[in-house]
């Protein structure tokens, strides 16, 4: 009897493997996510108003 090694993946392929692994990214992705939003970032205190000239706006129509 002479053996046979199957070297091409053909249907034999393990979805199972894929779909774990795309899971795990998901949910790596999802969880930095989840806390950057936890993080708090300074927002600026001083509240910036600029006048603009009345000269320096265009009218679009």
């Amino acid at each position: 009897m002479q053996f046979y090694k199957k070297t091409s993946i053909g249907r034999s392929f393990n979805y199972t493997r894929l779909i774990v692994k795309i899971l795990l990214v998901i949910l790596i992705i999802s969880i930095l996510i989840f806390f950057l939003g936890k993080i708090n970032f300074p927002a600026p205190n001083k509240l910036i108003k600029q006048e603009i000239p009345r000269e320096n706006l265009k009218i679009v129509k």
